[in-house]
């Protein structure tokens, strides 16, 4: 079992961040937030996706007024990511916000910074410091250089300069990220990090990249980062839709063990044996498992000459043939199905087994 890092306690919204609550997964809309109905379309895509926290960018005031309308049609709580602007951030507070993203320092000094905090304490609102790799302070890049594997300093001594600004206004429900777009950067400056503050933090590869390389590379510095025990939220960052992102950060935690949420696809490579579209249908029933919460294993097997034996652990699964597939349960013959309803007849089983599991639990 993975022994977590222990943590203060805060809270976005309902939602409760470190101190031994459960990591969250969260994500950002990509579309524009002053566009309240694509907004909130899209969050209740993420949210039948299990997100847990969403982050919206708000670039200008009519962003910021828009979070009010949004915030009234969703059901998990929204993040306003403010750059630069001292008045963004407390307008977005005044119109629901319920957690806000800044870098302390480029707000424009302690003045404005003072504004935002007392904001922050009027509405409850916590804060993530959030420092990037190509938002570091000059003075920091003179003095320790660009942050690399071997001396990430310069992405470390930004945060706790920033996180000191919010204490020194006697502010503390504070959240810190210190994102690289490069894997072994994003470890060790996380691993220092940690080792220097008992904040709770937020973890993220920025920049990542798009499906693969995305994937690769978030997997491969969160997966470490979580694996000893460091993080309480983060988000998987890739150039898609952002529903993408939270397949791949539960899938994250269900192979660490850490959390699982809603069933597990098993599925085989293909071979020369395989006479259906495996891909596609594969694809098409991990996307429908999405929408279920029940721990079932499902399978999706190539042929019914290795299929049920090589997955008799799942609860349910199916496997192609020429012309006919099969359904099998337990690794046992369930039903066989002509291939144009395999997938149909499929789904409408998996929903049978869905909907007796939640009567049951």
């Amino acid at each position: 079992m993975i022994a977590r890092r222990t943590t203060r306690q805060i809270h976005v919204g309902p939602v409760a961040v470190g101190g031994g609550a459960p990591i969250a997964v969260q994500s950002m809309t990509n579309t524009l937030t002053d566009d309240v109905e694509a907004t909130v379309r899209q969050i209740h895509e993420l949210e039948r996706a299990g997100c847990e926290i969403v982050r919206a960018a708000v670039p200008d005031m009519a962003a910021a007024r828009a979070l009010t309308a949004i915030k009234e049609q969703i059901a998990i709580p929204l993040i306003a990511d403010i750059h630069f602007d001292a008045r963004l951030a407390v307008a977005a507070m005044e119109h629901g916000a319920q957690g806000i993203r800044i870098n302390p320092g480029n707000l424009g000094g302690p003045d404005k910074l003072a504004r935002v905090v007392d904001a922050a304490k009027l509405h409850r609102v916590p804060i993530r410091v959030g420092v990037n790799s190509g938002s570091i302070e000059k003075r920091l890049l003179a003095r320790f250089g660009y942050p690399t594997p071997e001396r990430p300093d310069a992405l470390i001594e930004s945060a706790l300069d920033n996180v000191r600004l919010l204490e020194e206004h006697g502010f503390y429900e504070i959240k810190i990220s210190i994102k690289s777009s490069d894997v072994l950067t994003t470890i060790a400056g996380y691993r220092q990090l940690a080792d220097r503050t008992d904040y709770p933090l937020h973890l993220g590869v920025t920049e990542a990249g798009g499906l693969i390389a995305g994937t690769v590379k978030s997997s491969v510095a969160l997966g470490i980062l979580l694996a000893e025990g460091i993080g309480d939220t983060f988000r998987i960052s890739l150039t898609r839709d952002p529903v993408e992102e939270l397949r791949v950060g539960f899938e994250l935690l269900r192979a660490l063990r850490i959390r699982e949420r809603g069933p597990e696809l098993i599925s085989c490579p293909t071979c020369g044996r395989t006479r259906i579209d495996l891909f596609t249908l594969a694809e098409r029933v991990e996307r429908h498992l999405q929408t279920m919460r029940s721990p079932l294993k499902v399978a999706v097997m190539g042929c019914v000459v290795n299929g049920p034996g090589e997955a008799k652990e799942a609860d349910i699964g199916i496997a192609g043939g020429h012309g006919v597939g099969i359904i099998f349960k337990k690794g046992q013959l369930f039903r066989k199905v002509p291939e144009a309803d395999l997938l149909p007849v499929f789904l409408e089983e998996l929903e049978k087994m869905e909907a007796e599991r939640q009567a049951n639990a």
